[in-house]
């Protein structure tokens, strides 16, 4: 087996990695950290969250830099607040023997003067978030002219955030720099642009293969109306006693109404979402790491960099619209290791979503029944004996009470007692699932075009099961000449089809976007109304054209 030695890291570093734990490096450890200690080499790294990324590039950066000049010699870049700040976490534990380091964080939602304070006192590396960096550049508060390193951690993440402009303007003001590291999770062509256009010839190295999922992962989908989506995760929690989870919505309305009602039902939970102040942010992730919260959810823009050990489930209460999304939600549990879950609460026109993924990550999805009403209260009631069982009493003065508990209960059977201890814990539950109804969708036929390599459509179909079957379907495709071009991705163009046409989301499949045009699959029996609410109406100047594409000539 590697060690940290064998890879030519600094004995401080190595004393420090061995108080850590750090015995063998990881695979992204092991592949990166030779490269990285040229200090000469451009690097592309893509590996999944919770893979041992910070040490790959934090080691090199502290052996390289040197601690006698006090200026900055490295930057690190990341999306967001929380990142930043377990980054520097994390690096201030590498260079515990290392004296006259020093690492400074800098990000927005914080006093900036501050920040500026701390950047004078002199500091090698920089760890900060591309706006509030950019604020500091433009006071002219930070001096990047000396910058010998720059890393881009999480790259895809901040591309996909939108920062693509504030990264180059980064790398502009960073001329003088020897090799820039790049990290991801995924390979999307953003990222490869960056990467072709600012590094010169740079090495490679991919741990698994590039956007595929954590093998430690379990990915599930349970199926049922759209309509019983709220029951569905409710009952899915209730299942699973003693989860550690995050819940990730598509929008901040849901996230905070979803919040509220299992507050008041009892649950230990809150929302993070973008209307949220850095303050209460903090509030609730402080809340969520101490685990006073046992259920976080969260919007996926207000759950970048997220950094929690120990999460054990992630809950998909709907899919992405941009499916690789997914694997960052995922990767969210099953860390360093561990094992991990990652459910998705799907309706039946979402199944080929499903398949689509499969395909980037690489792994299968395993379709598991909603439990019924029995099943939660019998699963329930077994976690609580348990507990029970478990319960530690070596530390009361419990043995003074066992005479008067003796007495109280000397005319009550054992069995009894049982009996009453019970229906205390578990007489909520049994009242609420006494009449639950099944909630799973069963044998529904779902139109799912499948793409061989070619990206041919083949016309075949599947149900909910993956079974093949043939037949003409429910849906229908739609032309439209508005591409990315006009500005839009999936989501957003998405969002503007609905506000025109009044139709639900579940009504819309699969939607394929080109520079100028996009097709839209649509439920058949409200394609002609999407048709007369789009079609000659204009955009941005522009006429819309919008027909069935399967009647096109």
């Amino acid at each position: 087996m590697m060690t940290f030695e064998g890879l030519g890291i600094d004995a401080r570093l190595i004393q420090a990695t061995d108080e850590l734990g750090f015995v063998n490096p990881t695979p992204i450890q092991e592949k990166a950290i030779p490269v990285l200690l040229s200090g000469t080499t451009d690097f592309v790294g893509l590996a999944q969250t919770g893979t041992g990324k910070t040490a790959a590039f934090g080691l090199p950066l502290l052996q390289l830099i040197d601690a006698d000049k006090r200026f900055p010699q490295a930057l690190i870049v990341c999306p967001t607040r929380e990142l930043c700040m377990q980054i520097v976490k994390e690096i201030e534990l590498f260079k515990k023997h290392i004296k006259g380091v020093s690492v400074v964080a800098v990000y927005g939602g914080a006093s900036i003067s501050m920040q500026i304070r701390d950047l004078k006192r002199g500091v090698q590396i920089v760890v900060a978030t591309p706006g509030r960096l950019i604020d500091l550049i433009e006071r002219k508060a930070i001096d990047l002219e000396q910058i010998k390193y720059v890393v881009l951690d999480e790259a895809d993440e901040m591309l996909n955030m939108g920062f693509r402009d504030d990264i180059e303007f980064i790398l502009k003001n960073t001329p003088n720099r020897e090799s820039t590291w790049l990290f991801s999770a995924t390979m999307p062509p953003e990222v490869k642009q960056v990467s072709k256009r600012y590094m010169k010839t740079p090495i490679e190295v991919t741990v698994g293969k590039a956007n595929t999922g954590n093998k430690s992962i379990d990915h599930q989908f349970y199926v049922c109306s759209a309509q019983h989506r709220f029951e569905a995760l409710k009952r899915i929690i209730d299942f699973n006693p003693g989860m550690y989870a995050i819940i990730f919505t598509r929008t901040k309305l849901d996230a905070q109404d979803i919040a509220e009602k299992l507050t008041r039902e009892g649950y230990d939970i809150d929302a993070l979402h973008g209307d949220l102040t850095q303050q209460q942010r903090d509030r609730v992730m402080g809340q969520f790491r101490d685990k006073t919260l046992q259920l976080l959810i969260a919007t996926d823009v207000a759950a970048r960099g997220i950094d929690v050990s120990g999460i054990t489930h992630i809950i998909n209460y709907e899919l992405p619209d941009d499916l690789e999304v997914y694997t960052h939600r995922s990767g969210r549990t099953g860390r360093a290791g561990a094992q991990g879950i990652s459910m998705s609460i799907v309706h039946a026109r979402e199944i080929f979503k499903l398949r689509q993924i499969e395909k980037l990550i690489q792994q299968p999805f395993h379709k598991l029944d909603i439990p019924s009403g029995k099943d939660v209260c019998r699963k329930q009631f077994f976690y609580f004996m348990d507990k029970l069982l478990q319960a530690d009493v070596s530390h009361g003065d419990y043995e003074t009470y066992v005479p008067m508990l003796e007495e109280k209960f000397a005319d009550v059977s054992k069995e009894e007692v049982l009996k009453r201890v019970a229906a205390m814990e578990f007489d909520r539950f049994l009242k609420y699932y006494e009449n639950a109804s099944d909630l799973n969708v069963r044998e529904v036929r779902v139109r799912e075009r499948i793409y061989d390599g070619d990206n041919t459509d083949t016309g075949r179909r599947r149900d909910t099961r993956g079974r093949e079957f043939t037949g003409n379907g429910d849906f229908t495709r739609l032309f439209v000449n508005l591409g990315t071009k006009d500005g839009f991705y999936k989501a957003s163009f998405l969002q503007f089809i609905l506000d025109m046409s009044d139709l639900k989301k579940d009504m819309l499949g699969r939607i394929d976007m080109k520079e100028m045009n996009s097709w839209i699959e649509i439920d058949k029996s409200v394609a002609s109304k999407m048709i007369r609410a789009v079609d000659g109406k204009t955009y941005k100047g522009r006429r819309i054209r919008m027909n069935d594409a399967n009647s096109r000539g």
